[in-house]
């Protein structure tokens, strides 16, 4: 069976993941573990441990468990103060983590409860903050706070040294397609490939490495982005022409959605550059890409996945 290694955080390869997860390919989903919103900043600073929100939510998105599972564990406390708005999902994931120790523990069994195809490995196991440089040399310290930000940003780091969980490396090495999901791009995507050793595997991998380029631009991390744009990002941490295959969307977005997006969040839809695409050696994979869920954009999971399937299967 081909293998597949995403890397991503949240949302966007949560999305991706449900229709990846209907067809037969060994997926490894690699998770950024540096979000500090909401739940997941309280229970990093009660327990002094890597952000569990975006791991559960993925775990989730892969899982076969039933619709009454599935809203068991999204369920928040919403109305109790000792609890905090946390979802089951976050507190049964820390306590694993309080029980096993680790991640590469902890994941195994809550993977047997919500009965989960496919393997789901956080990028660290190390409990790191996410900085952002600015144009002006400023340092922003953490997820929230970068995505709030007003500056340009110029460079992502952690706060300190991280070693990249050996198990990513491993698969990185034996995967026949590398796939950068939809996401924030900055605050998602980057958080995995800023280590150096993972950085290392992906550059050496003879697979082919594909971005799903985002539907509309993210808010203080990619404003005024086309999808080159989002390509060079990339390949500034992971080498010249490293990314070679872009998923895009080719077809015009609903009025009445840019207007509300534009408005309401400051989100503007990514123009896709061909000219200067080719010119990076990317190929260009072109369709209408999105669906619309109660009143906003997603990507078409089917689609999505049945194009990166497509191009899996040409290596036969």
């Amino acid at each position: 069976m081909k293998k597949i290694v995403i890397f991503g955080g949240g949302s966007g390869l949560s999305q991706l993941l449900k229709g990846l997860k209907l067809f037969p390919i060994d997926i490894t989903a690699v998770v950024s573990v540096s979000d500090n919103g909401g739940s997941t900043l309280r229970l990093r600073k009660d327990f002094k441990i890597p952000a569990v929100g975006d791991i559960s939510k993925v775990m989730l998105a892969m899982s076969n468990a039933d619709e009454d599972i599935v809203n068991l564990m999204n369920y928040r406390f919403k109305q109790s103060r000792t609890l905090g708005n946390h979802s089951v999902k976050n507190l049964l994931l820390t306590a694993l983590l309080e029980q096993k120790g680790n991640f590469a523990d902890a994941i195994p069994v809550f993977s047997k409860l919500i009965g989960l195809e496919g393997k789901i490995l956080p990028i660290t196991e190390d409990n790191a903050q996410l900085v952002a440089i600015t144009d002006d040399d400023k340092k922003v310290y953490g997820e929230t706070s970068i995505t709030k930000t007003k500056k340009n940003i110029k460079k992502v780091m952690y706060n300190h040294k991280v070693e990249a969980n050996p198990d990513v490396i491993k698969a990185i090495k034996e995967a026949d397609l590398i796939v950068f999901s939809s996401g924030s791009l900055l605050t998602s995507i980057l958080p995995n490939i800023i280590i150096d050793t993972v950085a290392k595997a992906i550059k050496t991998s003879p697979a082919s490495k594909i971005y799903v380029c985002n539907l509309v631009t993210q808010p203080g991390e990619t404003d005024n982005y086309q999808v080159s744009d989002h390509i060079k990002v990339l390949n500034e941490y992971l080498g010249t022409n490293a990314v070679n295959i872009v998923l895009a969307n080719n077809y015009p977005l609903p009025k009445d959605l840019i207007y509300k997006y534009s408005a309401e969040e400051q989100k503007n839809p990514v123009f896709l550059d061909e000219d200067n695409l080719k010119k990076l050696h990317v190929r260009i994979i072109k369709d209408k890409m999105y669906t619309i869920e109660d009143g906003y954009l997603r990507h078409d999971t089917l689609k999505t996945a049945y194009l990166i399937f497509s191009i899996l299967m040409e290596k036969e």
